[in-house]
């Protein structure tokens, strides 16, 4: 009895030791987080512009005025068909020469604020560009909500797909901006390259982004990123709320009219022959 009482002791001594050494080895195993993968084989939103008219109001909204919006752009926007329309397959921006209330230029800026508003993903906009000294395109995204910071712009974000400015021809430029990294305080982050033909031809102007970084491309070339630190707060990665689209013309401004504005120029077009949005999965 004595002999049996020892050796069932013994076993569970032993089955105690196993089961600790287990634990010890479960408790030292650090699974690596989800990995964010995009799946591009078909668009959770588009816009392939194939129909004619204004558009499609159950996709795009306008930003409406002439105040300078924050860079002293010199034209008004409207919501006339004259300054944003789709023919022939393509969605048309047009920036005119003519006169609304106390600007000399009309345009369109377009948005999908509150009908299209994503959180990471991979962004297309295969468009052709305007040119001329003056032109200001752009195809970009702001934060839908005011989340952090004192101020919607710069302290909740902003992810440029695609600039152009007319003075520097076939260059292109894709940017972000935070409260700590913004053109105001010359710490932006951003690329640009060299693309002949940008006004000539259509290119596909991409943005991939996710949880650890956002990337810019032109026809599948990456030309810049932007990884998220270990240390980021949310000065310098705001870049975990919803984000809509834009695309507009700006004409002069801070930027567009640092060599001045040629009126000979107009009327100038952005043509856009699709908007695709693709996004992602937890692996």
């Amino acid at each position: 009895m004595k002999k049996l009482f020892a050796f069932s002791f013994s076993l569970s001594i032993l089955t105690l030791y196993i089961s600790c050494q287990k634990i010890e080895e479960n408790d030292s195993v650090i699974e690596s987080p989800p990995k964010y993968v995009i799946d591009d084989a078909k668009p959770v939103w588009a816009d392939e512009f194939n129909y004619s008219g204004v558009p499609d109001p159950t996709k795009w909204s306008y930003n409406i005025g002439g105040h300078g919006w924050g860079n002293q752009e010199k034209q008004y926007y409207t919501k006339d068909a004259k300054n944003a329309r789709v023919e022939n397959g393509v969605l048309i921006i047009e920036a005119r020469k003519e006169k609304m209330e106390n600007n000399d230029y009309t345009s369109a800026r377009l948005v999908t604020k509150n009908k299209a508003d994503f959180v990471y993903g991979r962004f297309e906009i295969k468009a052709k560009l305007p040119k001329g000294r003056g032109t200001w395109p752009a195809g970009w995204m702001l934060a839908t909500e005011k989340n952090y910071g004192a101020s919607d712009w710069p302290d909740n974000g902003e992810i440029d797909i695609i600039e152009h400015v007319g003075f520097d021809q076939d260059r292109v430029h894709g940017n972000i901006h935070t409260k700590a990294f913004n053109h105001t305080i010359k710490t932006n982050k951003g690329n640009n390259v060299v693309v002949p033909g940008v006004s000539d031809d259509f290119h596909v102007y991409a943005c991939e982004w996710t949880p650890d970084a956002i990337t810019i491309e032109i026809d599948g070339n990456k030309y810049f990123t932007f990884p998220k630190q270990s240390n980021y707060g949310w000065a310098e990665w705001p870049f975990d709320k919803k984000f809509h689209l834009i695309l507009n013309i700006a004409v002069g401004g801070g930027w567009g009219g640092q060599k001045g504005i040629d009126d000979s120029i107009f009327p100038q077009r952005m043509e856009v022959d699709y908007v695709r949005v693709y996004q992602g999965v937890k692996k």
